[in-house]
């Protein structure tokens, strides 16, 4: 049986996206779930629109992720002379031929054929220059591209996930093959190079699906094999319009940044498209290998919801130990200088142990856990008040926590210890709420956050006593 081979083919365009980096995904569980191997190659001959470091980004991401690819990466941009002996070939059996047209005139052509309510197609003046008229324009060094001839008739081929696939071949532009510049476009690159290195299945977006006839074609002109197609359907906004950055959708590198973890995002985008056919959520980079198939991906568009990105990575958080956990926390404490002075390790822990259920992302320790750094607290007065709750009433419950607070001994300032103690006052004013939610608020500033008595434990005895002080002048 032939080795199963699978490829993801970047541009290096700009950052590594979200589509870009499922569609890796995909090609990669569906190689290793079938013990074939997954190329990595960079498409980089559009030098108008490749961006500096790009190629970094997208290695760096992969990388983070855990996507590896087997042998070397191949690089497009360094197989030019092979693209262009095929590219000569299909011109000398007549499959292609050279366009001269400037820029000017196939606007103009593009023009008529939508004032004729034709598809906006190039009208194939080129391919009617006789041998004599094409030497003398290569002669004087007049610029040109090497376009496809289109056959007549239809172009049909299977696709795995969309089954039997049709295309009027009168509906496909003259593809250009090869550019003025000497580089080949995506269609005749990728074609030559999906044959010459053996790629067994084409599994891409769905974009890419009206290109497929093209490359059907090509593959019939040079008497090629072509590949199984497998066109993987969109990635859509809740709403269901294109994604973009207003719904959330960032460069994979700025997820990491935000504090996801590379496991979340793995086990997010497998379900963008692809679900095991139960009920289970969780998976692993191996348990997704191990259960992967391409007769399980949909059809339909699949909705990119921040919600459930938010839900897993929180799932993930959860399963990491508290040393791991404390150690990618600290940079986020660091950059926004809430850890300025030498970091007390066992201090950070107990944040981190008292917070990990609420973290949805690493990066929420900031916005959660800011009051256990600060020296001054700043919120409205108002927000100590639990419910109708006078100044004065207000003040006399902050004073008698203070004095309740100065008489424990700092070896018995734990949540153990002060609960009873409090609790026993609360029941003297009739409601829990007047004595837990002003010291609450005393200790966090926060209108939502742990317990009063979880945080007064970490923060211990002298800082409690400052802050109530702090409250107190407030009033």
């Amino acid at each position: 049986m032939p080795t199963i081979k699978t490829r993801f083919a970047p541009s290096p365009t700009g950052d590594l996206h979200i589509g870009g980096l499922r569609t890796a995904l995909y090609n990669y569980l569906f190689a290793k779930k079938n013990n074939g191997k997954f190329i990595l190659r960079i498409e980089d001959t559009d030098r108008a629109r490749f961006k500096e470091g790009s190629v970094e980004t997208i290695l760096t991401g992969l990388k983070w992720v855990g996507i590896k690819a087997d042998g070397k990466i191949v690089y497009q941009s360094s197989r030019t002379d092979i693209y262009k002996k095929y590219a000569e070939q299909l011109t000398a059996e007549n499959k292609a031929y050279r366009c001269f047209c400037s820029v000017e005139i196939l606007n103009k052509i593009r023009e008529e054929q939508v004032k004729k309510g034709n598809p906006a197609k190039y009208d194939r003046r080129c391919l009617e220059l006789s041998k004599e008229e094409i030497e003398e324009k290569i002669k004087k060094n007049n610029p040109y591209v090497v376009r496809l001839i289109i056959p007549d008739g239809k172009t049909k081929f299977k696709d795995l996930i969309r089954e039997n696939v049709e295309f009027n071949n009168k509906e496909i532009d003259d593809q250009v093959l090869l550019k003025s510049d000497g580089y080949p476009t995506y269609h005749l690159a990728n074609v030559i190079d999906d044959h010459l290195m053996k790629i067994s299945h084409v599994i891409r977006a769905e974009e890419w699906l009206p290109s497929t006839p093209k490359h059907i074609i090509l593959y019939e002109y040079f008497g090629w094999k072509p590949p199984e197609f497998a066109h993987i359907p969109m990635v859509l906004a809740p709403d269901k319009s294109k994604l973009s950055k207003r719904h959330g959708a960032m460069g994979v590198l700025e997820f990491k940044n935000q504090g996801y973890l590379p496991e979340a995002i793995i086990n997010f985008l497998a379900f963008l498209g692809w679900n095991p056919g139960d009920n289970r959520e969780i998976f692993s980079m191996q348990e997704l290998i191990e259960e992967f198939s391409i007769d399980k991906v949909q059809k339909g568009g699949a909705i990119f919801n921040m919600e459930k990105l938010n839900w897993i990575n929180g799932q993930y958080i959860r399963r990491l130990d508290t040393d791991k956990l404390v150690e990618l926390c600290i940079p986020y404490l660091k950059k926004t200088k809430l850890i300025t002075t030498k970091i007390n390790k066992e201090y950070v822990e107990k944040i981190v142990v008292l917070q990990k259920d609420r973290l949805k992302k690493v990066s929420d320790i900031i916005e959660f856990s800011d009051f256990f750094f600060k020296e001054k607290m700043e919120y409205d007065k108002d927000l100590l008040k639990w419910k109708n709750m006078d100044d004065r009433e207000l003040k006399n419950i902050l004073e008698k926590i203070s004095e309740i607070f100065s008489g424990v001994p700092e070896k018995d300032f734990t949540k153990e210890k002060l609960e009873p103690i409090l609790k026993s006052e609360a029941a003297k004013v009739g409601d829990n709420g007047k004595v837990f939610w002003p010291l609450r608020v005393a200790l966090s500033g926060k209108k939502a956050s742990p317990g009063p008595l979880e945080i007064a434990e970490i923060l211990g005895k002298e800082m409690c006593t400052r802050r109530l002080k702090m409250a107190i002048k407030q009033i």
